[in-house]
């Protein structure tokens, strides 16, 4: 079957939550089930919001230099435990997320009443996984020292959030990229980072978020300067991860985003989608969105719906961009938005 929904990954490079919304509702005014506020303001660069503070927290030090110009996947600035600090002693400040949710929340509530929101959409949030922020900005050898305590930084902040805000509104999203960077080797692993490892660090996460909130994981390659840390050579790593994931967790996942880059058409990259084992209730989402249209060789989009339809078979599907739309040109996003209803537009949908 053609691809009926559609997804949005979190980031929307406009002004703030009002337009992003706004933008959304108007653009795309069929099979959108969640919506987010585009993570604007200091989120927009993801993990970097987190790197101030990291910066922050005392008896953390820094690295390597904070003022790099424009640091790159091998290069990130790294934080470590201060001499003469154990873990136990480490005081994570305030992360922020939960302020900001509950501020956008207000504004989709609003618009929701006001009918520019449909009744039934819910407010997307999303948090990136605490491994994301420790493997990104903790020099290797002390990752394992101070996960645990970030990770339950995290999650209280998310438990602040879901206490604020009523269920039925709401639904969480996992952001899933350095996991992948790790898992293909753009990123050094530490110790305890395995596949297995990694698969139970994402149970966890899903099995955080109360059983009547909708969750979900967002499969990233990545995107700083529009580069992905390794050009995924098939879609077998995300289906091995969502399957494990899916039969591990005690909770349903709800919907998995799933990194496909633009100019792919080989039908050898699609086929693991037909291994694919996931409860009916899961939603699965594929970047069949290009951030850029023009460089994109004519009828890839369509065929890469056919190859997608061919492995699904007869599982209901949607589309999405690879990475959120945070580090597309502010004057491109409209265009982008409009973009996901014409490919369902044009697909039958």
């Amino acid at each position: 079957m053609p691809p009926t929904g559609v997804h949005f990954n979190g980031g929307v490079n406009l002004d703030d939550a009002e337009t992003v919304m706004r933008e959304i509702a108007t653009r795309v005014p069929f099979g959108v089930r969640r919506i987010p506020d585009g993570e604007t303001g200091p989120r927009q660069q993801w993990v970097f919001f987190q790197l101030e503070k990291f910066w922050q927290t005392p008896g953390l030090a820094q690295a390597g230099a904070k003022d790099q110009p424009s640091p790159g996947y091998e290069q990130m600035p790294k934080v470590r435990l201060a001499d003469g600090v154990e873990p136990d002693d480490v005081q994570w400040p305030n992360l922020g997320y939960a302020d900001a949710y509950q501020e956008s929340f207000e504004t989709f509530r609003r618009l929701r009443d006001e009918g520019v929101i449909p009744a039934g959409i819910r407010f997307q949030v999303e948090y990136p996984t605490p491994l994301a922020s420790i493997n990104a900005w903790v020099v290797p050898e002390d990752q394992n020292r101070l996960e645990p305590s970030y990770k339950e930084a995290l999650f209280a902040d998310l438990d602040r959030l879901l206490a604020a805000i009523p269920h039925g509104d709401v639904a969480v999203q996992w952001d899933v990229a350095v996991e992948f960077a790790i898992l293909e080797g753009g990123f050094e692993a530490a110790e305890n980072q395995t596949f297995d490892d990694i698969v139970d660090r994402l149970v966890e996460c899903i099995e955080r978020v109360p059983e009547d909130v909708p969750a979900g994981l967002h499969l990233c390659y990545g995107d700083y300067q529009h580069q992905h840390f390794k050009e995924p050579e098939s879609l077998d790593l995300q289906v091995r991860v969502s399957n494990e994931v899916a039969a591990r967790a005690a909770r349903t996942v709800n919907w998995l985003a799933f990194t496909v880059p633009q100019n792919r058409r080989d039908a050898a990259f699609f086929e693991p989608l037909s291994g694919l084992s996931l409860p009916s209730e899961t939603e699965v989402y594929l970047a069949l969105v290009p951030y850029h249209p023009a460089e994109q060789e004519p009828g890839t989009t369509e065929e890469q719906v056919r190859l997608v339809d061919e492995h699904l078979a007869s599982i209901e599907w949607g589309i999405c961009t690879e990475c959120g739309m945070a580090r597309a040109e502010r004057e491109e996003v409209p265009a982008l938005l409009d973009l996901h209803r014409e490919i369902l537009a044009t697909s039958g949908a």
